[in-house]
């Protein structure tokens, strides 16, 4: 099965928006964006808990199957640290795969693990020997079915080590993290060292995303940018401005007034696609059947 995720990243950059379920799949292609991150912080997010591995491997493969369904882009899927040991994790690849994401990343934290833009300190990694081999179990068991790309939660040279290991077991690309490597000089020397593009996260409101620009990003070899929270972001505080002014009284038909209109919605969502559909294979009265 060819990737074509793979040309695309051959081609330069590439930005992909966090989403969580089929209504901001289909935004985000809409806006232009050309892949998409099945975000694991959102997705969790959306069940109404933290990002600390509390839903199952299913609950997020639900979630990266609506999303899939929804739209035609590459999906980027987030399958934290492969939910259990080597085997486990390459079942959890292959499922993924099956599902039709063109991409994985899988972290090399004990389970359960620790987002790093939620948690402070270094939290407790698999040893890298153990790591390494939950990596090539997942490429022995996808082959070139999906880009793989190993995550390391490591700081400084244990962080490269544990990269060039990733690689050496089937790693593409590599995700370090922003406490890891906490400027773009010390990027660019993770990417010297492994010889792979890296994948960035421009988690909303941390310093990657005010600093490292287009430029900066290919400057320090990334070749996969994404923005894990800021369709969250946007769509929890526009959310809960909307409730809280409905909560107070405000007449519906005021608040509604700073929505987009309705009939858009009915665009965006897909109403024209069905009612041509239906002019198409269906009778246009009940006599006809």
């Amino acid at each position: 099965m060819t990737n074509h995720f793979r040309e695309q990243l051959a081609e330069g950059l590439v930005y992909a928006p966090g989403v969580w379920d089929g209504l901001t799949a289909r935004i985000a292609e809409q806006s232009g964006f050309r892949a998409l991150c099945a975000s694991g912080f959102a997705i969790s997010a959306s069940l109404g808990l933290p990002d600390a591995e509390m839903y199952s491997m299913s609950e997020n493969l639900d979630a990266v199957r609506r999303i899939r369904g929804a739209s035609r882009l590459p999906v980027v899927a987030d399958i934290d640290t492969g939910y259990g040991n080597a085997v486990n994790a390459a079942r959890t690849a292959r499922m993924f795969a099956d599902a039709g994401v063109s991409a994985v990343f899988m972290e090399d934290q004990l389970a359960p693990k620790r987002c790093p833009a939620a948690t402070s300190g270094v939290p407790t990694l698999l040893p890298v020997r153990e790591a390494a081999g939950k990596v090539r179990a997942v490429r022995d068991e996808v082959g070139d079915e999906l880009v793989l790309i190993g995550r390391t939660d490591g700081i400084g040279d244990d962080a490269i080590r544990r990269a060039v290991a990733y690689v050496e077991a089937g790693a593409e690309m590599i995700m370090p993290i922003s406490k890891g490597f906490p400027d773009a000089e010390s990027w660019k020397r993770l990417h010297d060292a492994v010889g792979v593009p890296l994948m960035c996260s421009l988690t909303a409101w941390t310093w990657t995303a005010e600093q490292f620009t287009p430029q900066v990003l290919r400057e320090i070899g990334v070749g996969l940018a994404l923005l894990p929270t800021q369709i969250l972001l946007a769509a929890t505080t526009a959310t809960r401005a909307s409730l809280e002014r409905l909560a107070a009284g405000e007449l519906a038909a005021d608040v509604s007034r700073d929505y987009m209109e309705h009939a858009d919605f009915l665009k965006l969502i897909g109403f024209d696609e069905v009612l041509h559909k239906q002019s198409l294979y269906l009778p246009e009265t009940l006599e006809e059947a």
